[in-house]
């Protein structure tokens, strides 16, 4: 089975309380489908909370991005307990991997694996990129609250123009204006996430996760509402 590698966004999953009937609703399209699944979560309002909380005390970039990746990790169980809750039994691993070689000998076993980030200065979007090279994923779908990538914040900018398809030269340059490399920005895709994609020619999804039927159709590589990078 071909592998598909999910940047799953953390408010998804946990917009300030686990939402597992997303997550359940989420995991039925998993389950049903061939394609076999890497998932990275990401820390969503909590983890933007507890990193400008660090930032506050004096901590350093550092010290908030470890106390963001723990939110990661507690969401990506949360994630891996509703799937296998829906599932019934455990398609996804039991165990939320620290490392992508450790990600990949559970991928043998399971058809799911689901885990958070890794190290302070990387976000889970570049994880998930890092996580699809591992795997030789056929795509990686960037999963979040936004239907696709804008020109410019569409939340504070009306005028925003949405694109259907994107080159990766493109997608680097409009990540390169937004990427502020701190925990708990918002930004289209992580600047090295995107020249990681650019280099192995990954393809690219960007899809609003709320919208399961563009994700399913964006799992297969099929036509969406969504952006597509190639």
């Amino acid at each position: 089975m071909a592998t598909v590698v999910l940047s799953l966004g953390g408010s998804l999953v946990n917009p300030g309380k686990p939402d597992r009937k997303y997550v359940a609703a989420l995991a039925k399209i998993l389950i049903a489908a061939r394609h076999k699944f890497g998932i990275v979560v990401g820390g969503g309002k909590n983890a933007r909370l507890v990193a400008e909380k660090v930032r506050l005390h004096g901590g350093s970039e550092y010290e908030a991005d470890e106390a963001a990746i723990a939110w990661t990790k507690k969401n990506a169980k949360i994630a891996m307990h509703e799937i296998n809750r829906a599932a019934g039994k455990d398609v996804a691993s039991p165990i939320v991997p620290e490392t992508f070689s450790e990600a990949r000998q559970l991928s043998n076993k399971y058809k799911i694996v689901v885990m958070g980030g890794t190290i302070p200065g990387i976000t889970t979007d570049t994880d998930a990129v890092l996580l699809a090279e591992c795997l030789k994923a056929e795509r990686v779908l960037n999963l979040s609250n936004v239907d696709g990538v804008y020109s410019d914040n569409p939340k504070k900018n009306p005028k925003a123009k949405k694109f259907g398809h994107m080159t990766y030269a493109q997608l680097i340059a409009l990540a390169g204006k937004n990427d502020l490399r701190t925990a708990g920005t918002h930004f289209v895709f992580d600047f090295v996430a995107c020249k990681l994609i650019a280099r192995s020619k990954i393809e690219a999804h960007f899809v609003d996760g709320r919208k399961l039927d563009s994700v399913k159709k964006a799992i297969e590589g099929k036509p969406h509402t969504g952006t597509v990078i190639r």
